[in-house]
């Protein structure tokens, strides 16, 4: 974790002192017909005519440096008909030079590794990335110009040993897990990686220029496959779930148990060479990890993670132009507050559901041999009520969500030289009386013939039909535009963001406000040749002005530089220094049309990260804010520390102290005068966090989880904000509340990979909070301690479960078939 606000970013690059070579590195490819046993030993004669990729030099820390001969890395590749085999040598000194500790799938953990990264369209923007530990432990991931997606997995085999001199690895990745066109010959784009994690040396086969922009712009090429034909991509993942919970309502006629058996599955089908279709059917996301709640006293929701995976893996196109917030599909009912606003006198709301229940979900993404991206992501939810009962339990249902159906399409043509161009439209569609919502969009994203300026922007229109009061539509529009030099010691970008006050994503996307004419600049330099004292150095200088659209006025503003690198010890120091000019606040008095006038402030921070290598490591940061508003304060203290008992198990700790002092807020409305009510207050805030790993084998996997947050707020004086936006003392009002918020989780889950694809997951989930509302005037002097002591008093809510998905390919089932028929 490091502290960021919008506009501190923290850039960790990399820049060169030389030039890689001008043409990229070429491996033949070659076919064989011997099936080649994958159990991470190369004696498989067919290993001794295989081509091999030799000759690997750094990236990091020292670009270019060709590797030692005692350290060399060997890797051979050859294909067949039904997939392609991968095989490797890493010579180490010793034995122990080796980093190889078991994380399971998709944790990079402590490990040493290799990968494979494959542009099989050539279009140098997407590729499939495939790594192996001396574990033998997998991961992969789909690589686009936004980042890696790890939550992308595919079923593949792969198996090492360790030696006295290195380690050894296989692969197979069958064809049905890449995407790859049906050309008879074809070339593809390839670079292969390996990272020793001791002494946080990182190498390519096709040399790396950290100074340039993209990975995969800087690829090798493994070419002359013939004849290959994508397969029939048919998978099936059914699942069977049970979970059994115990929360003590202690109502009559309401048990304090109940349990669930649930059933569906997943589908993986592929239309052809390139398209896939993923669907799940009446899906279970029980077993997913529980949000980290906060409180929260800003006008704004709260962004949680998505943790759900279907909603996380392969979302790399429907992500373009952020417009979509997966949380919204099965999210909180739309009328979630209405059966509040309609009780009598004698009645009280007895369930009122805070999700939404999907019937289906769907996606077919995939890029056709011309670069035509193609997304199409679909869901159902179902209806949703609430009970209420009166005194005499009678009981009536009030509809909170009607049945509604979330849709994504996407278009994305890549162009030469690492641009693109997109088309995006969100739409929801709500039976019944309700809002439906659509937004359309068009992107583009520019890059020079020598990858080193880009241009890039976007258009989008909004419109909420039968939105207004009288039935008519509400249309929005939305636009950002960024130019920059994206490679070198030096690079810039700056950015234009507008939105007039019509505009609205969030029924799909999260979309926080609009009617905001934002600028920012970012301009960063790098020393990257290594001293006697450290191996890189990053200078990061932000600036950002931001402007109320109607009437154009300004809001706010920020500057702030920061420096950061790795030292020779392979720490990571980093200091940074802003400054905030007064704001123009329009959003904390919650009524459209007032503003408070906000404070100034500057703050500095400072943050530091230990080798990560060594088995105990930690991170420490500090923040220090200083407003010019009541003297107020901020301060942060941020510590995590990482212990590795050995190579199965491992222990993190995580704790965060944000005491604030005299903070000014909105804290209620005076239903008498309706005057906004500001306070001045000081709150606490301490976040806790323990992590348990124990890996009984690659596929085996244990982990828990214990987190407690506490947040308190003081209220200390009571002010009117005027129309002006200044603050004027109220002493009569007391009717004012301060919120003191616990949430406990502790999670404890066991994760067996029986078979590829196939697994046994058990959990474990207590989870509980505690909400007071302190009255003005009365000072809360509960301790942390104190109050996680009530918090564990508090009513539990415990569950078990037990999930089991078993994973079936179409070919593997016709193969077992036809073997049984023989």
């Amino acid at each position: 974790m490091r502290f960021s606000c919008s506009l501190l970013i923290v850039l960790i690059g990399l820049t060169a002192h030389a030039q890689s070579p001008s043409s990229p590195k070429s491996l033949p490819a070659k076919r064989t017909t011997a099936t080649i046993k994958i159990d991470g030993i190369l004696n498989d004669t067919a290993w001794k005519t295989a081509p091999a990729a030799l000759g690997y030099t750094e990236f990091r820390p020292t670009p270019f440096k060709p590797e030692a001969n005692e350290l060399r890395t060997e890797v051979y590749m050859l294909y067949s008909d039904e997939g392609i085999y991968l095989a490797g040598y890493c010579h180490e000194r010793t034995k122990d030079s080796i980093a190889a500790e078991v994380n399971g799938r998709d944790g990079f953990g402590n490990n040493d590794f290799v990968g494979f990264i494959f542009d099989t369209y050539k279009d140098k923007i997407n590729g499939f990335e495939y790594f192996v530990t001396p574990r033998g432990e997998q991961m992969d991931a789909k690589m686009t110009n936004n980042g890696e997606d790890f939550s992308w997995n595919a079923v593949w085999k792969s198996a090492a040993q360790i030696h006295n001199d290195g380690w050894t690895f296989e692969i197979f990745l069958p064809f049905s897990a890449i995407r790859f066109s049906k050309s008879n010959i074809q070339d593809w784009g390839l670079n292969i990686t390996r990272r020793r994690q001791k002494t946080s040396q990182q190498l390519a086969w096709n040399p790396i220029n950290p100074n340039v922009n993209g990975f995969l712009t800087q690829e090798g090429y493994w070419t002359g496959l013939e004849n290959i034909k994508p397969p029939l991509r048919l998978q099936f993942s059914p699942y069977l779930s049970y979970y059994i919970n115990h929360y003590p309502a202690n109502q009559p006629g309401l048990s304090n148990w109940t349990s669930s058996v649930n059933g569906g599955m997943d589908l993986k089908y592929g239309i052809n060479q390139a398209i896939t279709l993923d669907m799940t059917l009446i899906p279970d996301f029980g077993q997913v990890q529980s949000d980290n709640r906060v409180l929260n006293l800003s006008p704004f929701e709260v962004r949680y993670n998505e943790n759900r995976p279907f909603f996380t893996e392969g979302l790399e196109l429907f992500n373009k132009g952020n417009f979509f917030y997966s949380r919204r599909v099965g999210g909180s009912p739309l009328h979630f507050g209405l059966p509040y606003s309609q009780l009598a006198t004698n009645e009280t709301v007895v369930k009122n559901p805070t999700e939404t229940k999907l019937i289906n979900a769907t996606k077919v993404s995939g890029r056709l041999k011309g670069g035509l991206g193609i997304g199409f992501f679909n869901a159902v939810a179902n209806s949703q009520f609430a009970t209420i009962a009166d005194d005499k339990g009678n009981e009536r249902t009030i509809e909170t969500s009607p049945l509604t159906n979330y849709n994504i399409i996407v278009l994305d043509q890549t162009l030469k030289h690492n641009s693109s161009i997109s088309f995006v439209n969100t739409s929801v569609w709500r039976s019944g009386h309700d809002y439906d919502a659509t937004v359309t969009a068009g992107l583009f994203d520019l890059y020079d013939k020598k990858n080193t300026w880009n241009l890039g922007g976007k258009v989008a229109v909004s419109n909420l039909t039968n939105y207004m009061p009288d039935g008519s539509s509400l249309t929005g529009y939305s636009h950002s535009a960024y130019f920059g030099k994206a490679s070198g010691r030096f690079r810039f970008n700056y950015n234009q963001e507008l939105a007039d006050d019509k505009f609205n994503s969030n029924d799909l996307g999260f979309f926080t406000n609009n009617n905001y004419f934002n600028h920012s600049i970012w301009a960063g330099y790098n020393w990257l040749k290594p001293t006697t004292w450290y191996n890189r150095i990053n200078l990061n200088f932000n600036l950002f002005y931001s402007q109320m659209f109607k009437p154009l006025r300004y809001q706010n503003a920020n500057i702030n530089m920061n420096v950061n690198g790795q030292l020779k010890n392979l720490w990571y120091p980093g200091f940074g220094i802003g400054f905030e000019p007064k704001t123009k606040n329009y959003y904390e008095p919650r009524i459209p049309g007032r503003v408070f006038n906000g404070w100034g402030d500057w703050y500095a921070n400072f943050w530091l990260e230990s080798n990560g290598a060594k088995k105990y490591s930690g991170y420490i940061e500090f923040l220090y804010v200083d407003r010019d508003m009541f003297k107020s304060k901020r301060y942060m203290l941020y510590f995590q520390h990482n212990f590795r008992f050995s190579q199965k198990m491992s222990l993190s700790h995580n704790i965060s102290l944000e005491p604030q002092t005299n903070n000014v807020g909105f804290a209620t409305i005076d239903a008498a005068t309706n005057d906004i009510i500001f306070s001045k207050r000081d709150i606490a805030t301490i976040e806790n966090s323990l992590n348990l790993k124990y890996s009984f084998s690659p596929m085996m996997v244990f982990t828990t989880r214990v987190r407690h947050y506490w947040s308190r707020v003081n209220l200390k004086e009571l002010f009117t904000l005027q129309q002006n936006g200044d603050l004027k003392q109220n002493t009569t009002f007391t009717n004012a509340s301060a919120p003191n918020y616990n949430d406990f989780i502790f999670e404890a889950q066991f994760n067996w990979q029986f078979a590829p694809g196939s697994f046994i997951n058990l959990m474990y989930k207590n989870n509980t909070n505690l909400f007071e509302a302190i009255p003005y005037g009365t000072k809360s002097g509960d301790s942390y301690f104190r109050n996680f002591g009530r918090t564990l008093e508090s009513p539990q809510n415990n569950n078990f479960s037990i999930r089991i998905i078993y994973f079936l390919d179409y070919l593997e089932l016709e193969k077992k078939l036809r073997k049984n028929k023989k």
